[in-house]
């Protein structure tokens, strides 16, 4: 749905984009005063996102339309058109490299020094630190390129009708725990245990999230250890660490304990099915209980868990960012002056975080709809000083593109599972190979 028509602006009035901050009066994010600075400025925008959900009228929560008829009460010159997509990863990626993107959108997979190229700085990092929370996320050179959604968590989405009917009566800790209670929807109910949404690709990606802290509770590990770890698919006979996560989906499509045919299957009407539950488990961020919860009538049965591996008796789990905010660089002063107070509106007053049950963005709130009974909640550490780019460097070389749009191998995880032409030991030696191929091609340290 486009509320009027899409502004894709590639004006060349900014050219140098905010590398020459003193040759502009653009006032930054960090002093902008929402609601009291350029509230008679006149500029039309174009937001494109990924919430085609939140285009709809029937959309049981806030949607674009009231978030902008809300903002446009405060500044009623500036005209927003939204735009959105269903197949926003690939897309966003598309009208970046045309040149022909829009004001605000939201950072697609890009490695980050080329943030400078296409988007506006919202400052620096030691000045957006003080803002929001998880400024570092989409930092380069010291300069913040993205302002997150909305932050979230990651683990599982359940039906507790399901699972109580199935006689599950403890959420599973351990993966094992959890492929037990999968087997035991299949036996006493007509749900499907697992949804894996294989067909919509993109939704394939959330398992990757999960191989950091929730699989290991070391906040190094992502960004730092796993770079120079040496096999780091390997068992590790605890289930814990990589091996573990991506073994749970393998089991569950060898078991039959997911949907008949994985091709087939469709991530919106899966947010229904589970909410009447014809599905029991998805795997996705906390992103998604939102619009699960409003996609029927069943919404109090609709469950979160962290996912089911605990490191010596305790579970952590993954707190981070969403997709953030970007402003283009490329567009006149006008456009992002009103791009900067769009984004620092939604960020600050519009409540979008709260009412999409995320975690705090914004550090002038600490309210959120969510929580988890003890687990642990962390972020990642960032890089090592000197190795901001290594882990895109791997991602490239190996082919694995771990945590950035590299569906396509979970993907083949359910095929070769569902076709029992490979064994889950095999699948994780090539991962292995590929990326001990990329560690010697780049010349990168093994810790053994």
């Amino acid at each position: 749905m486009l509320l009027g028509a899409c502004n894709n602006s590639t004006g060349k009035e900014n050219e140098q984009g905010n590398e020459n901050p003193e040759e502009s009066s653009i006032v930054n994010y960090a002093d902008l005063k929402v609601g009291e600075d350029f509230t008679d400025l006149e500029a039309e925008i174009s937001f494109y996102n990924h919430r085609t959900d939140m285009d709809s009228d029937d959309y049981q929560g806030k949607n674009w339309k009231q978030y902008i008829e809300e903002f446009n009460k405060v500044y009623p010159n500036i005209k927003v058109n939204v735009l959105t997509d269903t197949a926003y990863a690939d897309n966003a990626l598309t009208h970046i490299s045309s040149g022909e993107y829009e004001n605000v959108m939201m950072i697609p997979a890009l490695d980050k020094k080329d943030y400078q190229n296409y988007f506006y700085s919202f400052g620096s990092l030691d000045e957006m630190d003080k803002l929001i929370n998880y400024a570092i996320e989409h930092e380069y050179g010291k300069q913040v390129y993205g302002v997150p959604t909305s932050a979230t968590t990651v683990g599982i989405l359940y039906n507790k009708a399901v699972f109580e009917k199935a006689g599950v009566k403890e959420l599973p800790k351990t993966p094992e725990d959890f492929i037990s209670a999968l087997q035991a929807i299949k036996e006493k109910t007509d749900a499907i245990p697992l949804y894996t949404n294989y067909a919509a690709g993109w939704t394939m990606g959330a398992w990757d999230q999960y191989i950091a802290i929730n699989s290991t509770g070391d906040t190094e590990y992502f960004n730092q250890k796993f770079l120079h770890a040496k096999d780091p698919f390997q068992d590790y006979g605890d289930s814990t660490h990589p091996y573990a996560v991506y073994k749970v989906l393998y089991d569950a499509v060898a078991n039959k304990l997911t949907e008949d045919d994985y091709t087939t299957t469709d991530w919106e009407s899966s947010k229904t099915r589970m909410n009447n539950g014809e599905i029991a488990t998805m795997v996705l961020g906390s992103w998604a209980i939102p619009q699960v919860s409003a996609a029927g009538e069943n919404a109090d049965d609709i469950g979160y868990m962290t996912f089911p591996i605990s490191i010596d008796g305790k579970q952590y789990s993954y707190a981070g960012p969403d997709y953030p905010y970007a402003v283009n660089k490329n567009a006149s002063q006008d456009e992002i002056q009103a791009s900067l107070i769009f984004v620092k509106w939604m960020t600050d007053e519009s409540g979008y975080t709260y009412n999409e049950f995320g975690l705090p963005v914004s550090k002038k709130s600490e309210d959120t709809k969510l929580s988890f009974d003890n687990v642990e909640l962390l972020s990642t550490a960032p890089a090592v000083e000197g190795e901001e780019d290594l882990f895109n460097n791997l991602n490239s070389e190996s082919e694995l593109n771990i945590n950035a749009g590299g569906d396509q191998k979970i993907q083949q995880i359910i095929e070769h599972a569902a076709i029992g032409d490979k064994t889950f030991d095999e699948i994780m030696s090539e991962w292995n190979q590929r990326w001990s191929d990329a560690q010697a091609a780049l010349d990168v340290e093994v810790n053994e």
